[in-house]
């Protein structure tokens, strides 16, 4: 559905066109239960079917967007109604010494409430009710989430990591063909980056043990960077050998999790790492580093942020062009996230950074939201949620790329992805592994398919 799928551009401009049958309006009513709102008819890329979608007017709140909203006597966006609604003058960013305003719960004040908000530039403004509040909110809340204000990107980079991060801790063997197939999928629903494999020992990672051939079947498609990850220079030259042109690295912020995960100290992998991005360097190979457990860690539990920093600035100073913080345990809220963030930003570039958040304690959404809003633009995830880490107990899935780009097309924020056809991709692996999706919204949107080819 075209207006899930992609960013909300109306197909009809008036409230005289569209679907009116009886069909439709059943259609309507059973998505949405009692009170509801009928929108516009939406095409979904690459199905032959039309329904109409309505959004729930009861308890939703201002925030709670389905697709474009009924505005006088046109079909009207999120931005367009932020446009005619917002009457705040706030549109500069927000000092990032300020950030951290936004989820400091001391703002609130006995009989009275205190708002933080980025488009306020982090200024908190009184309220004398919750009446009063929630027009303030709606006044300000928008121009938060709108691109055009330059308090998030427009464009965001979506790393995939399904097929090597997101298949390695899988206890059945996936054969070669089917991880093939999967990047394929992935690469044809327009994602820039797909992380192929790694060149890691088969005795550590038995399911990656065809790095060679994965890489090899895969060759050049596109654009596509297909960056693959080197623990050492052992296995940064058995990537060279099977024409790998983009190598990642990884350590960690936690001692214990680093000798757990790669059987050394940080200031070990560090420097096991230099000799790797050397090597790398004279052959003109890009290098992505990773940090893992930046907010905690299942042996040492919550992490310092100025070890994660000191890790991140070793990785860019080594000649990594980007760095991505992994919350590898998922413990992360924007509580965590947000100064851990700051810190790291004083000492990288936040256009060097990227995130990366397992879905634990379902925070990822949420935490990448308050990345977004803090300038990062690169966001890693995974197709249907696959993934945990082999060394982090209790760790469930990355977050999914479905979901990831479902909020993205919701914020206006451009993407490249069709997400018709990453929704097929997530279809195909979890057919082969015999499990249903870790989407949400993949979840959402084929029950929404069902409902609607049964009644159409």
């Amino acid at each position: 559905m075209e207006g899930f799928l992609s960013n909300y551009t109306p197909l009809a401009r008036t409230t005289s066109e569209g679907l009116r049958t009886a069909k439709a309006m059943q259609v309507g009513k059973k998505m949405a239960g009692t009170a509801a709102r009928p929108l516009r008819p939406q095409l979904l890329q690459g199905y032959s079917w039309v329904a109409t979608c309505w959004r729930m007017t009861s308890s939703r709140g201002l925030f709670g967007w389905d697709g474009p909203h009924l505005c006088g006597s046109h079909w009207s966006t999120p931005r367009e109604y932020s446009e005619a609604s917002c009457s705040t003058s706030h549109n500069e960013p927000a000092p990032k010494e300020n950030l951290n305003l936004c989820f400091d719960p001391r703002a609130s004040r006995k009989g009275q409430i205190w708002h933080h908000n980025l488009a306020s530039e982090g200024r908190a403004f009184q309220t004398a009710s919750q009446s009063d509040h929630a027009v303030e909110t709606q006044k300000l809340g928008f121009k938060c989430f709108d691109p055009k204000n330059g308090l998030i990107p427009s464009y965001v980079k979506v790393v995939e990591v399904g097929p090597r991060d997101g298949l390695q801790n899988e206890s059945m063997t996936v054969p070669t063909s089917v991880k093939v197939e999967l990047i394929h999928q992935l690469v044809a629903a327009g994602l820039p980056v797909v992380e192929a494999t790694s060149f890691v020992s088969p005795k550590w990672v038995p399911q990656l043990a065809d790095a060679h051939d994965v890489l090899a079947a895969i060759g050049n498609l596109g654009s596509t960077q297909f960056p693959v990850l080197t623990p050492n220079l052992k296995g940064f030259e058995a990537a060279m050998a099977a024409g790998a042109k983009e190598i990642a690295i990884f350590t960690a912020a936690s001692e214990s999790f680093a000798k757990a995960n790669i059987n050394c100290t940080i200031e070990e992998s560090l420097a096991r790492y230099r000799q790797v991005c050397d090597a790398a360097k004279e052959q003109n190979i890009p290098i992505r580093g990773y940090v893992s457990c930046v907010v905690g860690c299942p042996i040492e539990g919550p992490i310092l942020a100025d070890a994660v920093a000191n890790v991140a600035q070793d990785l860019v100073e080594m000649g990594c062009y980007e760095v991505s913080l992994g919350d590898t345990i998922g413990v992360g809220t924007p509580g965590t996230v947000a100064p851990m963030l700051k810190v790291v930003m004083d000492v990288v570039p936040v256009e060097r950074l990227a995130v990366h958040f397992h879905d634990t304690y379902g925070q990822a959404l949420v935490n990448i939201l308050v990345a977004l809003q803090m300038g990062i633009s690169v966001v890693d995830s995974s197709v249907a949620g696959l993934g945990g880490c082999p060394y982090a107990k209790g760790a469930s899935g990355n977050v999914a790329t479905e979901d990831v780009v479902y909020l993205l097309n919701g914020l206006g924020i451009k993407s490249n992805v069709d997400l018709s056809k990453l929704l097929a991709a997530g279809t195909f692996i979890c057919g082969y592994l015999g499990r249903t999706s870790g989407s949400k919204a993949a979840l959402a949107l084929s029950k929404l398919i069902d409902r609607t080819s049964k009644i159409l």
